[in-house]
């Protein structure tokens, strides 16, 4: 491909912060780039989907959620759960828990709208690269570090960590029309058909539908750059 311009593709990742398999997806994704450099570039944008919409503010213990959504017992969780790192780390990214194991606070799943608001505002704001900043941050702080996001504290910390402003990030998250335009990316979801995630709409129509390995997605954003 040496002396051809690269193909510029939108991707719309319609994900949630509270999912293994939308972190997983990315980084195959991010594998699958690699391979493509000089070919195929990409603008990535983040699109909100909640697991658990009316998940309560306090959580639930990710253990319990599992086993009372999936019917799940806890041996099939833990072989489930060796079963997502095993896949994670394939794609090069991380699950784990990084902090003192001797006082892990335990894995929790966690309202995710007031984190889709902040992803909204900081695509509107600083643009496609520094939302996808954020977003890996979110996923870092809940799966990693295990922090609350749901929480409006954490959310501005994680916020001014990646270089957004504090105060504009605030003022986001308690905007109105904001939380309204979720909303409607959230419904334009179910609109497409999407059920589970993560989802990336190439080009706002070709859809991939869950975590795939690096080589789908090469294959996929081959066919979506021949047709454009």
């Amino acid at each position: 491909m040496t002396g051809t311009i690269p193909k510029n593709l939108t991707i719309d990742i319609w994900s949630d912060v509270m999912c293994p398999w939308c972190l997983i997806g990315y980084g195959q994704l991010r594998k699958a780039l690699v391979q493509l450099e000089g070919e195929i570039t990409a603008e990535i944008r983040w699109r909100p989907f909640e697991l658990n919409p009316d998940m309560p503010p306090e959580g639930e213990n990710q253990a319990d959620h599992i086993a009372r959504k999936y019917g799940r017992s806890p041996e099939q969780a833990d072989a489930a759960r060796g079963h997502m790192r095993q896949m994670a780390d394939n794609a090069g990214v991380s699950l784990d828990y990084e902090g003192d194991p001797d006082n892990a606070p335990p894995a929790m799943m966690r309202n995710s709208f007031l984190a889709h608001r902040l992803l909204a505002h900081a695509l509107d704001v600083y643009g496609p690269e520094k939302q996808t900043d954020l977003k890996l941050a979110l996923f870092q702080a809940h799966f990693n570090l295990r922090q609350d996001v749901s929480s409006e504290a954490v959310l501005l910390d994680i916020a001014k960590s990646v270089g957004l402003d504090r105060q504009a990030a605030a003022l986001a998250l308690a905007d109105e029309e904001l939380a309204r335009r979720v909303r409607e990316e959230e419904a334009q979801a179910l609109d497409m058909n999407i059920a589970g995630v993560p989802a990336m709409v190439i080009e706002t129509r070709y859809m991939v539908p869950g975590a795939q390995e690096a080589e789908v997605y090469v294959n996929a954003l081959r066919r979506v750059a021949s047709r454009i």
